[in-house]
């Protein structure tokens, strides 16, 4: 499966914001964006006009980099969530909410969405006490993921659940380290959503193209 295999670093100068691909470094002073937050490459001039085109693209490469999905999985996403009920910008956020990875990654059992999508991808992950390989499997409401038990002593597990200390859980999820569980409580909602991101401006440059 394609992905992305260049320095992540780029993509937050690029994107003029932190968009948390490296995990724990990310909130380190060793992070690339605090020492040089100005994009990659030559200096654009200066008094250039950014086009409305431009600003929706940026906006769409954002969310689709903190997500980690390539632009054909994120098309996908979108032509869903544009035939659901109510705001697409929204629904698509949602649906990215929903995918295994991003739970692992929010339960703390991954330090990244990068590192969770390996994890589910090598089988440690078990969704109803069974195993899914797959990142984008979508959860639902009173599903249980939990670490596959040969799984527990990984140090990168262990490391990152100690998150638990400084990071606050979504109020839709629940988790217990002692057991290496957790638990959708229900689906997200828009409230729980905390991005900066316009997903108004993702309908706007998928309506054009």
């Amino acid at each position: 499966m394609a992905r992305y295999t260049g320095p992540r670093c780029r993509l937050c100068r690029r994107a003029g914001m932190k968009l948390f691909l490296k995990g724990e470094r990310c909130y380190t002073p060793k992070c690339a964006f605090e020492k040089r937050k100005y994009p990659p490459g030559q200096r654009p001039k200066r008094g250039v006009r950014i086009s409305d085109y431009l600003i929706q693209l940026k906006e769409k490469q954002k969310l689709k980099r903190i997500y980690g999905l390539m632009e054909k999985q994120f098309k996908i996403l979108y032509e869903k969530a544009e035939n659901m009920k109510g705001d697409t910008g929204e629904n698509l956020i949602l649906l990215l909410e929903r995918r295994l990875d991003n739970v692992v990654y929010k339960m703390c059992f991954a330090s990244s969405r990068a590192q969770a999508r390996q994890l589910v991808r090598h089988g440690h992950i078990l969704v109803n006490g069974r195993k899914v390989d797959i990142p984008s499997y979508m959860v639902k409401a009173g599903d249980e993921i939990s670490i596959k038990e040969k799984s527990r002593k990984m140090y990168p597990i262990l490391k990152s659940l100690t998150r638990l200390e400084t990071t606050p859980l979504p109020e839709w999820i629940s988790v217990d380290p002692e057991k290496f569980t957790g638990k959708v409580l229900r689906l997200p909602e828009p409230k729980d959503i905390d991005l900066q991101i316009n997903p108004q401006l993702i309908v706007e440059f998928y309506s054009k193209v």
